[in-house]
């Protein structure tokens, strides 16, 4: 039975409640009564070994390991975001309805927010570790690709405060253990985080900050909720509220006055320090390329809890990663783009583009010109964006043969090429310069009206449970 028919078969189950979307324990138990989950049972080395062992099940179930060459004796579970079809089982939707479920889920929280609530104790501070000790140590964080500056935290979900107004932000940073208890990060260019740090450092304060490794997908999308969908005086752990249908739990810290997620596995309490710079990196980024070393922002680690038995949660270079952050783009990308373009029926940021820097637009033209004003629309909903093609409804966004049917069928080079030269980008595409570069937009679709030429062959749609078929 393939991947595909087994996700089928979980959909018409009511296995699933709410409950699991916040607790790793809960999304693990699901995924192992659904047979969507790939267990390693032989000893697995944390540095490099793991990872290789799992890019081999990339794409397909989820893989838990357990047992690392690791003191901590703590399993470790990663590609739980590499394939949507089991993602959509989790949040018990259909797998092409997956962006839509979450572009409504960010509307009804703009709509009704519902915060958060504060409690004093949860299972992720079951354990508080011993501070005097070297707390990252008992964590079993790997190193992944084979150049890696060290082992890296790239799956935790990093909550700060607004140092002036308190407003929480959460997002997804890439961390390095860097020495006893101290970690060195990165910080991009027009995010939340980088605002409120930077405000922090101009008042010579340090700007304090939870990392919560091992929480449920509800938490994790509202924590890469775009900018544009969520604005700064907003505290777009809300997301996570209205995805769980309840109000999220975060839990009260140790050391700092941000709070965790009470559900999490590991808690790590800290401080981004003001005015120091310390070396992060290399890295395998999202474009598949190393980020170069350089002197980055520096973390104090103040203390660490976690649950009495946690697994460990780390997410993998490639569509793990492309479909961890691409999807709530997309969300957002349509969203906003459907609401000035009423043509548009679709977004999908491809995996060739990195979840990233490509989006597929599947529209149903009213008129011609339409597909030209969804080009600029997207490049202006999702700035890291560098290519948009824009196809008609009779082509599948998710199939990247048919796309480049339309193109190669439908394009016309003369007059279906935009260019926006010197156009904010991302900065870690090695094609931009700090960020800037020129973005292209490409029209794939057939003109309107469409003539007889440009109409597809259509065959009868049958099921094939109808029929006697020996395979």
């Amino acid at each position: 039975m393939q991947l595909k028919d087994v996700v089928n078969k979980t959909k018409t189950s009511a296995n699933l409640a709410a409950r699991n979307l916040a607790d790793l324990q809960g999304i693990l138990k699901f995924l192992r009564e659904e047979n969507l989950l790939t267990t390693v049972k032989s000893i697995v080395n944390v540095k490099h070994e793991m990872a290789g062992v799992a890019s081999r099940f990339d794409g397909g179930k989820a893989v838990l390991f357990e047992s690392l060459s690791h003191k901590s004796k703590a399993p470790l579970f990663t590609g739980l975001y590499w394939n949507r079809a089991v993602l959509a089982a989790i949040f018990n939707t259909e797998e092409k309805n997956l962006p839509f479920f979450m572009a409504d889920s960010v509307a009804n929280w703009q709509k009704g927010p519902v915060n958060p609530i504060v409690v004093e104790s949860g299972p992720a501070n079951e354990v508080i570790l011993d501070k005097n000790e070297d707390m990252l140590k008992q964590i079993p964080i790997p190193t992944l690709a084979l150049k890696d500056g060290g082992p890296y935290l790239d799956s935790c979900v990093l909550i700060a405060k607004d140092p002036e107004t308190g407003v929480r932000n959460a997002s997804i940073q890439r961390l390095m253990v860097a020495g006893p208890n101290r970690l060195t990060m990165q910080l991009d260019m027009g995010r939340h985080l980088r605002d409120y740090y930077e405000r922090a450092e101009k008042m010579g304060v340090p700007l304090e900050v939870t990392i919560n490794n091992g929480v449920g997908p509800a938490v994790h999308f509202a924590a890469v909720t775009p900018s544009n969908a969520a604005s700064l005086d907003q505290d777009e752990l809300g997301v996570a509220s209205e995805l769980l249908g309840e109000p999220l739990r975060l839990l009260r810290s140790q050391e700092v006055e941000v709070e965790g997620i009470a559900d999490a596995q590991y808690i790590i309490e800290g401080e981004i320090l003001p005015y120091t710079r310390e070396l992060e990196g290399p890295f395998g980024e999202v474009t598949g390329y190393y980020a170069e070393q350089d002197n980055r922002w520096v973390i104090q680690v103040k203390a660490v809890t976690r649950r009495e038995k946690p697994i460990f949660h780390a997410i993998m270079p490639g569509r793990e990663v492309y479909n961890a952050v691409g999807l709530m783009a997309e969300a957002s990308i349509f969203h906003q783009v459907s609401s000035q373009v009423p043509d548009v029926k679709g977004v999908f940021l491809t995996y060739g583009g990195c979840g990233f820097y490509h989006a597929v637009v599947q529209i149903e033209k009213s008129r011609e010109g339409v597909q030209i004003e969804a080009i600029y629309s997207t490049f202006s909903a999702f700035p890291p964006l560098r290519r948009v093609t824009v196809v008609d409804e009779d082509v599948n966004i998710y199939d990247p043969l048919d796309v480049e049917w339309a193109i190669a069928t439908r394009h016309d080079p003369d007059k279906g090429v935009i260019l926006l030269p010197n156009a904010r980008g991302h900065e870690l595409n090695p094609m931009t310069i700090n960020g800037i570069g020129t973005k292209t937009g490409i029209d794939a679709t057939a003109p309107f009206p469409r003539p007889r030429k440009f109409q597809r062959v259509i065959l009868q749609d049958v099921n094939l449970q109808e029929y006697k078929i020996e395979r």
